[in-house]
């Protein structure tokens, strides 16, 4: 699905959502999420070892809640791709850029500094995956 500008103008200002992922007997799991668009998709990180990881696996559908300091919001229904392998650390370096907002430079990470190869270094350590979401339906007070 094609977002609209305005959607998109929201998703590159507000990177903070509620990602929803289902739980075991069908109930809803949330947990806080950074988001951002990098290439044209919406991609977040996560880890090999994390339950939601294990849900998407099982499961690919989330919702996505985007929101703002203050009431406005957009809600994306979506189907998950999770994306492994050897490109995952420069897919991180690209996600984690355009989320803190620094082209070049180090990166912020638990309150360090990193270069470009110890951040690339540490999302391997860290069994680091990017979901990618596929919307199919988008809608919210933007």
């Amino acid at each position: 699905m094609d977002l609209s500008d305005e959607e998109r103008d929201f998703l590159q200002e507000h990177h903070g959502a509620a990602m929803i992922t289902i739980g075991d007997g069908g109930v809803p799991k949330a947990v806080r999420v950074g988001i951002a668009i990098v290439d044209g998709e919406i991609w977040s990180s996560g880890r090999q070892d994390r339950v939601r990881t294990e849900r998407l696996r099982r499961d690919p559908r989330c919702t996505l809640f985007v929101f703002d300091r203050a009431y406005t919001y957009l809600t994306l229904e979506t189907t998950v791709t999770i994306l492994e392998g050897p490109d995952v650390p420069e897919q991180s370096l690209q996600l984690f850029r355009v989320m803190q907002g620094k082209p070049t430079g180090p990166l912020t990470w638990y309150g360090a500094e990193l270069g470009e190869e110890d951040f690339r270094r540490t999302m391997i350590d860290e069994g680091r995956v990017i979901y990618r979401f596929d919307v199919q339906r988008a809608y919210g007070l933007h």
